[in-house]
């Protein structure tokens, strides 16, 4: 009985070594699956040691953010080869946050995207106009700024995160006076933006804006003269 029993015991490996033949197992399984990060294909070899491995692995990072420069620098190319100054190009990453149940960013948000780049614009455009005080009285509404009368969005395509859009702001030339007006109101400054995607490489929504020039000491609207229009156009080809 002794004999049998120690010829059974005998005939169960210790635990270290059945734990380390299924990790073994374990690995050259990952060796064969196509979709493993460990897959080695048919006639070719694997690292010499887990050292280059790793070494690789950390390399990865590294080659997304080139990717991803790569991708910014070429969307930037884009929005000035569609007539954007490349100053005022803002950069909005997309949040996780930013999207709603139907698991694109919710359209609401590209209200408050038109509205930053529209303030790098208006930061450029207080530079142009005479450096960081005037730039401040922009911002803050001192003396002679803009204020918003309204804006239409036109949405191309859904964005997901993660991501980041370019977005930015040029003037445009007033529209037609309708048949009821004989001409546009000169307080009035029309400017258009875009918001291009860095990861689809594509424009995905546009905004028409109408801003008026107001007086915030007299508290009314004003046309700001010729200082001002120079310094909107400064950037631009167009000549008003």
């Amino acid at each position: 009985m002794a004999f049998l029993g120690r010829s059974l015991h005998r005939s169960n490996p210790p635990r270290f070594l059945q734990k380390r033949h299924n990790s073994i197992k374990a690995l050259q399984a990952a060796f064969r699956d196509p979709s493993s990060p460990l897959y080695l294909a048919p006639g070719t070899e694997g690292p010499a040691s887990p050292d280059e491995l790793l070494q690789e692995t950390e390399s990865e990072p590294e080659a997304e953010a080139l990717s991803f420069n790569k991708l910014l620098k070429q969307g930037r190319a884009k929005l000035v080869q569609a007539g954007f100054h490349s100053p005022s190009i803002w950069e909005q990453p997309i949040t996780w946050g930013d999207q709603d149940s139907f698991q694109h960013v919710n359209n609401v948000h590209y209200v408050r995207f038109f509205e930053s780049s529209r303030i790098r614009w208006m930061t450029d455009l207080g530079h142009r106009l005479g450096g960081p005080a005037r730039t401040e009285a922009l911002l803050k509404g001192k003396g002679i700024s803009l204020i918003i009368k309204s804006l239409t969005v036109n949405y191309r395509r859904p964005v997901t995160y993660p991501d980041t859009l370019l977005v930015s702001h040029k003037p445009i030339p007033p529209p037609s006076p309708s048949p009821s007006e004989s001409s546009h109101d000169p307080a009035c400054l029309y400017l258009t933006s875009s918001a291009f995607s860095v990861n689809q490489q594509a424009f995905v929504a546009h905004c028409n804006e109408v801003l008026v020039w107001y007086d915030y000491e007299k508290l009314r609207k004003c046309v700001p003269g010729e200082e001002y229009h120079s310094a909107v156009w400064e950037p631009f080809t167009w000549d008003a």
